[in-house]
């Protein structure tokens, strides 16, 4: 009597012999293939796994000083081990919490307010895209985004030459008798959350504009001739098509600034930090930076800058979860 089994095989055996292969042979064939292309792929990804361990993840060591007194000179072993000790004096200085108070809603105002102007981007990006001439697309383009390579000391720069007490724009208005003292546009803490963000702005405008674009690229031509045909004109295309076809690359954005909320960096606030406008532009970031190297006090920055990571690891997983409840799709 033959068996299952040997039945089984037979016919696997009489298939090959005909040159087919049974299905369970395919399957298996199939998955050892795909195991092989994993492989591959894993092996594609290992040098940037590599990368980030070093830069984003063995960085992260270095917030054992947080629980030392650390002295440079002595050096990690010869430092003294005090444990939470700056931890304690965060929440039991009034004058420490007054600070950090003031810098988190100088923080706070200064990334909502960049989170307001994060449209512009999208909205340059949309009418860019619809002048016709190339050239002058092209040329406006390549004016927009080159401030982005521009360091920000020498935005400074042309800051100061434009807007100080002797600069272009004072001795204009002087010379039409518009003033009679030159106005401090730099040397005031009036606005200064404002005019921080007007040059992230004009910094970031045409570069933040790039990823708009290329999504504008990605749209169906026959979608806009279609609409067109139904008599649609140049705004309507733009409202019922571009617009609702670049929402989800602005919302993924948006969703990463909000995680981001208490990154702002250090560099355009430390270039036009000055007496005048201290309090009101010192934010997290430029905090801890005075904190370790002009207040000799490393160990104390360490800890604010391991207690900012892990609030905004809080706000991104906290934004995540909301945009997989509104959207049904998550960022991590």
């Amino acid at each position: 009597m033959t068996t299952p089994t040997t039945v089984t095989r037979t016919v696997a055996e009489q298939l090959d012999e005909r040159g087919e292969r049974s299905p369970r042979v395919q399957k298996r064939w199939q998955r050892q293939a795909g195991g092989r292309k994993s492989y591959g792929m894993f092996l594609c990804i290992v040098p940037f796994l590599v990368l980030a361990f070093l830069f984003s993840y063995l960085p992260l060591y270095g917030w054992i000083y947080s629980l030392y007194d650390y002295k440079p000179a002595l050096g990690l072993e010869g430092s003294e081990f005090v444990g939470l000790q700056w931890y304690q004096m965060l929440v039991s200085s009034p004058t420490q919490m007054a600070q950090i108070g003031q810098v988190l809603l100088n923080t706070l105002a200064i990334s909502f307010l960049g989170i307001a102007t994060s449209i512009l981007p999208l909205v340059f990006a949309v009418f860019l895209n619809e002048v016709r001439a190339k050239w002058f697309r092209n040329a406006v383009q390549t004016l927009t985004t080159l401030p982005n390579f521009i360091s920000w000391v020498l935005v400074y720069m042309i800051a100061f030459s434009l807007f100080s007490s002797s600069g272009l724009v004072n001795n204009v208005l002087g010379d039409f008798g518009i003033i009679t003292t030159p106005i401090k546009f730099l040397d005031s803490a009036d606005n200064v959350w404002l005019v921080m963000t007007l040059w992230s702005v004009w910094k970031g405008l045409g570069w933040g504009a790039i990823i708009y674009l290329a999504a504008i690229s990605g749209i169906d031509p026959s979608m806009y001739e279609s609409a067109r045909i139904d008599g649609a004109g140049r705004f309507q295309t733009i409202w019922y098509i571009t617009v609702p076809a670049l929402m989800p690359t602005y919302l993924v954005l948006l969703l990463l600034s909000v995680a981001n909320l208490l990154n702002n960096g250090m560099e355009q606030y430390f270039v036009f930090q000055n007496a005048f406008n201290m309090q009101w532009i010192q934010v997290l970031d430029l905090y801890v930076y005075n904190i370790g190297m002009t207040g000799n006090s490393l160990s104390m920055a360490t800890a604010i800058g391991m207690l900012k990571s892990v609030i905004s690891v809080v706000l991104l997983f906290t934004v995540n979860a909301i945009a997989k409840r509104v959207r049904g799709e998550a960022i991590v």
